[in-house]
């Protein structure tokens, strides 16, 4: 049976199942502190097969190209902060001010490191650049992301409290990602291997998190506080945000005369948002009651830029082959 076009990846069907599942059978009291042990572990695996995953040379090569590394890291970290900021006239009316307190948390996220990766490839573009920003967008973003969080929501009111979060933020992602790093010498071929079913670690975590979060919120009465016309309203703004990202990832890359295949790079890792980070960073900085709130921002543009990006990396995928992508071809 042919799938229809119009029909959302299986995961992204998943994630909607497990809201569902959230709003109608939330867990609570022994039952939610059992998910939420499960999740914490499920979340350190995740992020140590991660480390495993990554090569060093694959790091080393992009490293060197710093100019597309500031590039996209002033994209990830500035740009989508002060956009967030210069929208609030039009945001906060839209979707309220629950809504925009998570549009905000987004705008303050690192970028993704899979799927940047994935499309970069697929479209063409400077690989072994993309594999390094994304994983420095991601590192750096457990220490950034907490300030910007304390910057743009006021969600800490003290710099101990902030430095509290980064720190309970790197025990729970830094320090898994170092053991992953550490033991793939001893694990990285096996991990390389079974990636096409490991993939499934990174999904099941994802949905673990957001169905102790929607069980909480849907505790506290999510569906009651946020009306049907701020859910529609949060979708023309995530398209909003990603159309002036995009725009200006395009924009600034001619300006400062990067060729194609980098510029292909800085459009993918910089207007991109993690949910497999923002998910987990999220319970560590959040109160439990409101994070379904925040994180359903998140949850919107992450399938909106999926979808969006899926269709620009196969057009760039269709377009003429350059000389030196032709002359790496033959064989010397």
């Amino acid at each position: 049976m042919i799938r229809p076009r119009f029909l959302p990846d299986n995961f992204t069907l998943t994630l909607v199942g497990v809201v569902l599942l959230a709003s109608f059978l939330p867990a609570s009291g022994q039952v939610a502190v059992g998910f939420g042990w499960l999740t914490n572990i499920a979340i350190a695996l995740l992020f140590f097969l991660h480390g495993a995953k990554l090569s060093r040379e694959s790091i080393i090569a992009g490293a060197g190209h710093w100019r597309l590394h500031l590039l996209v890291f002033g994209l990830t970290f500035v740009l989508f902060p002060l956009l967030g900021l210069a929208l609030k006239p039009l945001l906060s009316p839209l979707i309220g001010d629950s809504l925009y307190m998570g549009m905000l948390y987004l705008c303050a996220l690192p970028a993704t490191v899979q799927s940047a990766i994935a499309f970069t490839s697929l479209a063409r573009g400077n690989i072994p650049a993309a594999i390094c920003s994304a994983a420095a967008s991601s590192l750096f973003g457990i220490f950034l992301t907490p300030l910007l969080v304390t910057l743009l929501l006021n969600v800490h009111g003290d710099g101990g409290s902030t430095l509290d979060a980064i720190l309970k933020i790197s025990v729970q992602l830094l320090l898994p990602f170092i053991a992953g790093q550490i033991a793939r010498r001893w694990i990285g071929a096996w991990v390389g291997r079974n990636k096409n079913w490991l993939k499934f670690v990174d999904q099941g975590s994802i949905l673990l998190v957001v169905y102790g979060a929607f069980s909480e919120a849907v505790n506290e009465g999510i569906w009651h506080q946020i009306p049907l016309y701020e859910l529609l309203g949060l979708v023309v703004v995530c398209c909003i945000l990603l159309a002036l990202v995009l725009v200006a990832s395009t924009v600034l890359g001619k300006a400062f005369g990067f060729n194609q295949e980098d510029r292909i790079t800085i459009l993918f890792c910089g207007s991109k948002k993690s949910l497999a980070t923002g998910v987990p960073m999220a319970q560590v900085l959040f109160a439990g009651s409101t994070i379904g709130v925040l994180i359903l921002p998140l949850m919107l543009f992450h399938q909106i830029q999926l979808m969006v990006c899926a269709v620009l990396a196969q057009r760039y995928a269709k377009r003429p082959e350059s000389v030196p992508e032709l002359m790496a071809q033959v064989d010397p």
